[in-house]
């Protein structure tokens, strides 16, 4: 009697350790860096992403979140994903340029007249090709959440018109496009990353930046910075990416788990940024910032859309600006 209830005790832990061996492996945890920090609408999307993955799959796929470019910053992430130690990442799609020669048709300076024109523009047919030329790079474009329309910032004066501009130390990303449009205006752009534009501002490497109030607001710029101005120059969107590899490791249904669950967090996230603009100006307005207020944005415009638009067009034809253009209309 006691070797048989000794035998059933045996058989009955071999099974817990089997189960929970078989549950350890049904279930796949990924990494999701970005650099924006918690505080940021791309965090608080982050985890909406999370749940809803975690309900299109009841729990089998679940995200361990890395925000505040704890894994690095963006090109550093953009590798890693590429190698594999990392699953997921989101970063501005001007990151991406390197890679896709074709995604800086977005960053062209006024090319969307307003967010449904962009949103029709990512959305549609441009934007999923678009993301379909990151799969010769190891990469798998899931989807386009939201930076916004960038706004300028600087320690020295307002900005109303852009002679403005000229002489200032206007950090940028590595992006080409906007590099070249503060070129025009007569700043020196210092592309620098994320993390690093605290304190480049805070020491007076550089004078000036340029991003979404959200941004602005949420990495705290506002404490290192003057003068607001919703110069509107461009719109930039957020691309999370995933390593190809191991997406098309997954099961078709999966896949379009991951798929559908980042998009649905994109549109939240994007909803979001709009919702909370207006509380974010009066904060930095008691904060100290002084904003421009009823800027003309067709002087910038007329400035460097001609030739930030020649440069895209020597380098890879006119095809999706004449697409990008015909939705605007």
């Amino acid at each position: 009697m006691k070797l048989f209830s000794l035998n059933k005790l045996s058989a009955l832990i071999a099974g817990v350790a089997l189960l929970s061996a078989v549950t350890a492996q049904a279930e796949t945890s990924l990494r999701f860096g970005y650099e924006a920090p918690r505080s940021d609408t791309q965090h608080i999307a982050a985890k909406k992403f999370n749940d809803l993955l975690k309900e299109k799959t009841n729990g089998e796929i679940k995200l361990n979140l890395f925000p505040d470019s704890t894994l690095g910053n963006a090109q550093t992430m953009i590798s890693a994903v590429r190698g594999g130690t990392v699953d997921l990442e989101m970063s501005s799609s001007s990151n991406f340029t390197g890679l896709v020669s074709e995604l800086n048709v977005i960053d062209i300076p006024f090319i969307f007249k307003d967010r449904t024109h962009a949103y029709q523009v990512l959305d549609g047919e441009i934007g999923q090709k678009l993301l379909s030329q990151l799969d010769a790079h190891g990469l798998k474009g899931i989807a386009f959440w939201e930076v916004g329309f960038r706004g300028f910032t600087n320690s020295k004066h307002p900005v109303t018109k852009p002679e403005d501009i000229k002489g200032l130390k206007v950090r940028t990303n590595q992006n080409p496009m906007y590099i070249k449009a503060f070129s025009i205006l007569g700043a020196n752009p210092v592309p620098m990353p994320l993390s690093e534009l605290y304190t480049a501002l805070e020491t007076k490497a550089v004078d000036a930046q340029e991003h979404p109030i959200g941004i602005v607001w949420s990495s705290k710029l506002y404490e290192v910075q003057k003068y607001f101005s919703f110069t509107n120059h461009g719109y930039t969107p957020l691309i999370v990416v995933m390593n190809k590899a191991k997406f098309d490791g997954l099961s078709p249904e999966l896949q379009k788990a991951i798929v559908d669950a980042a998009q649905e967090a994109g549109k939240y996230q994007r909803q979001l940024n709009l919702d909370n603009e207006q509380g974010i100006v009066e904060k930095m307005k008691k904060a100290g910032i002084e904003f421009v207020d009823n800027l003309d944005t067709a002087p910038f415009k007329a400035a460097v859309e001609q030739e930030t638009r020649k440069a895209f067009i020597d380098a890879n034809g006119d095809s999706l600006i004449k697409q990008i253009d015909a939705l605007g209309k």
